[in-house]
């Protein structure tokens, strides 16, 4: 097999230094841990310049337009990294899937007004990364077999020559304000709770958008937004047409390591305090939380089922149920579930069983997202879609987006959500909404 080349770089534990000098390539990606000392924050990945860029065609369904990802894969070709080195890429796909490309996997409705205009998905095809691991202090350049020995030398300069990054600045011109009013979101909850009665679903992950007009540079955006939520699945991505995807998500969707498959849904959240006692006391009452475990419960079933689909039988495991994760804004109960993939199944069968994940629907998912779809007056977009990377030894990760914004024509736009059970208290619910991207919402407001 093939073998990529490494290149030792200077270590950066910021990737804002490297990828200054490409994010205004075509396909400019950033996959970025943004917690260097976490269990979940090893590794950063850099790209531009894929060798193609793949978004679903029109009619296409998902299932076509995954199967020429893995055509795609097969195309750039299989290869291996030198024996001393543990990095989670050696060439392959990068990029996001949106929400909406679950519209591709299932039957929906089309109630929600497509008001943004975000393509399905958006995956490159690239045959080098910049990756950095925090773990072992390293940063380098690692190209495919495939890349062309004068691309190869060409990025050996850049990234060793100094930089000049012209970031310019960021400013919104107006405070970001939410699309639905208390008593609209009063309304959409009531729904909820009809279906719920009624024996439709068991919970639903109602969300609503904040937006707001807005001038310069989302990378400027992005890195205020970062030093302010650090989290483990951040990510900033360059589209064609000058809009930019920025995630700040804690939330694994699906990894895949030699064969291994994790997913680490969120579902119980507390604000955090600045009084280390009343701090200290939320973060107790969510893990004594009977409501906040029924729900985590609720979607590890779900997401047991869907890797099910890919994972060889009796392999699917809870090692950890209701642990506690806190960041800067908020105190998350997390719960994670693993598998072995079947040997005749591969990433893209896990992406198509489970996408979009279970976290963010709610229970049953095809029915949840029916609801979704009549309650809230316009689609997710990016938010809880997926950053996502593939690569040709068939290693995965991938994020649930969401604390994630879309900057398209003039516009930020945010969404924050949680879920609704029939215990759930509506204010209470809109009060989580707000919670989880208030951080992202200041932030922004003063820059």
């Amino acid at each position: 097999m093939p073998t990529c080349t490494v290149h030792p770089l200077p270590y950066q534990a910021d990737p804002a230094d490297y990828f200054a000098r490409v994010r205004k390539a075509p396909g400019a990606i950033l996959l970025d841990s943004a917690r260097p000392n976490a269990s979940r924050g090893r590794y950063d990945l850099l790209s531009a310049w894929p060798v193609a860029q793949l978004s679903p065609l029109d009619g296409e369904t998902g299932i076509a337009y995954l199967q020429r990802l893995r055509d795609s894969l097969k195309q750039l070709g299989t290869a291996s990294l030198p024996e001393d080195l543990q990095l989670p890429f050696a060439g392959g796909l990068m990029g996001y899937l949106s929400y909406d490309f679950g519209r591709r996997l299932e039957t929906l409705p089309t109630l929600a007004v497509d008001d943004l205009g975000l393509p399905d998905a958006g995956l490159g095809l690239y045959a080098w990364a910049l990756i950095s691991d925090h773990q072992r202090g390293t940063s380098q350049l690692v190209f495919h077999p495939s890349l062309a020995p004068a691309e190869a030398q060409r990025l050996l300069h850049l990234f060793h020559a100094p930089t000049a990054d012209d970031e310019a600045c960021f400013t919104l011109k107006a405070p970001m304000r939410g699309d639905l009013a208390p008593e609209q979101y009063h309304q959409a909850f009531e729904r909820v709770q009809h279906y719920i009665h009624a024996g439709d679903c068991y919970q639903i992950n109602l969300t609503q958008r904040f937006r707001a007009p807005c001038q310069g540079d989302p990378w400027h955006a992005y890195r205020a937004l970062r030093r302010a939520c650090p989290t483990p699945f951040s990510g900033f991505q360059a589209l064609a047409d000058g809009s930019a995807l920025l995630s700040f998500s804690p939330e694994r969707f699906i990894q895949v390591h030699a064969g291994q498959v994790e997913t680490r849904p969120i579902k119980g959240t507390r604000p955090r305090s600045q009084d280390a006692v009343e701090d200290a006391a939320n973060a107790a009452q969510l893990l004594a939380s009977s409501k906040d475990r029924s729900e985590n419960l609720m979607i590890v079933d779900l997401l047991r089922n869907d890797l099910g689909r890919s994972c060889e039988i009796g392999t699917v495991k809870v090692p950890e149920l209701f642990s506690l994760e806190s960041y800067p804004n908020v105190h998350h109960m997390v719960s994670v579930v693993t598998g072995q993939l079947a040997a005749d199944k591969d990433a893209l069968d896990l992406i198509a069983g489970s996408f979009p994940g279970g976290s963010i629907t709610g229970a049953p998912k095809i029915r949840a997202m029916q609801i979704i779809d009549e309650l809230e007056p316009s689609r997710r977009a990016l938010y809880c879609g997926s950053l996502i990377y593939i690569d040709v030894r068939g290693e995965m990760d991938s994020s649930i987006a969401i604390r994630s914004l879309l900057i398209k024509d003039g516009q930020a736009c945010c969404w924050g959500g949680g879920a609704v059970v029939a215990d759930s208290d509506w204010q209470a619910e809109y009060q989580e909404s707000i919670t989880k991207v208030k951080v992202l919402l200041d932030t922004l407001g003063q820059l």
